[in-house]
């Protein structure tokens, strides 16, 4: 796996860091992120700025893979519990709330390591995001009303008549991103996809090493599987339905990777017996998507063991 690309160490990272470089742990869900996260942060007294769509709002903890209480004493984490279940983040919101945190730990003469799987908020962080208009109360509100009456699935084959490519990379259940994408066609005129394509994420905010864990599919598979078990064990079921008898099952989080099926169960639409199994078979497919992404990616590979 990618064997062609440079193989770092925990002390080449470390010295790295050291010399301003801004470290960025990326790769699939289960790859060891915020292990190799810590590890690093406990070598040079750095703190993380997670990088994770779902970890970033309050209330989504278990099936989110937050970090545990063991690993918030070995690192300071930034970004992990901030945002209300219903209110909205998107990449730009992300790269300010980021942005703002690497600064705070800089200013206070610590290092900052990035460290998650969301790579297009990886990539609005450290190239900056095309110019876009700003958001529009009506069309949102337009758009809610649209997915109301007609299901989600309705916003999702709008986008796909005007911008196919947008629509092809974003999930239906994924509503905050769809009405982005059509409001960005509806204001401009323009597909999301071309503006983004046009910008190409040339503009580098940040000296940045973008750093992976190599873990064949199927060791992958395996520490999918497990992991998806122990948090069903933990009370991940309970999690979901506490957070439905609250209203928030229209959340964005709630139509993530998990969340989505473990919703689906707690609804009564998909049997206790095939959940776990649902689930792995989701996070597979998203980890494939990860995967993708990192092999167009620069990113040096992480050698376990090498301290070189």
């Amino acid at each position: 796996m990618g064997a062609e690309r440079e193989r770092v160490g925990l002390d080449r990272l470390a010295a790295v860091a050291e010399e301003g470089v801004l470290v960025a742990i990326v790769g699939p869900t289960a790859s060891g992120k915020t292990e190799l996260a810590c590890r690093l942060a406990e070598r040079m007294g750095g703190e993380v700025v997670s990088v994770d769509s779902v970890q970033v709002y309050r209330r989504f903890d278990i099936g989110s893979g937050k970090p545990t209480a063991e690993e918030l004493a070995r690192a300071p984490h930034h970004l992990v519990g901030v945002i209300e279940p219903g209110d909205a983040i998107d990449a730009a919101r992300y790269a300010a709330l980021a942005t703002a945190a690497i600064e705070e730990v800089r200013g206070r003469g610590k290092r900052a390591i990035v460290c998650g799987g969301t790579f297009l908020w990886v990539k609005a962080l450290l190239f900056g995001l095309a110019e876009a208009p700003p958001a529009s109360a009506e069309i949102r509100e337009r758009h809610q009303a649209i997915a109301q009456a007609s299901g989600r699935a309705e916003l999702h084959r709008l986008l796909a008549a005007v911008d196919p490519a947008s629509a092809a990379r974003l999930h239906p259940n994924d509503q905050l991103r769809v009405s982005r994408a059509l409001e960005v066609f509806e204001l401009t005129g323009e597909p999301l996809s071309a503006l983004q394509q046009g910008h190409a994420f040339r503009e580098a905010r940040y000296d940045a090493r973008l750093v992976a864990l190599p873990v064949p599919p199927e060791e992958l598979t395996l520490r999918i599987a497990r992991r998806v078990d122990g948090w069903l064990l933990a009370g991940w079921i309970d999690e979901v339905a506490a957070l439905l008898a609250e209203g928030h099952g229209d959340a964005r989080a709630m139509g993530s990777v998990g969340y989505r099926e473990v919703r689906a169960h707690v609804q009564g639409e998909l049997q206790r017996s095939a959940l776990a199994e649902s689930i792995v078979r989701a996070t597979r497919v998203f980890a494939r998507r990860q995967r993708t992404w990192l092999n167009h990616a620069d990113v040096a590979w992480f050698e376990a063991g090498d301290e070189g």
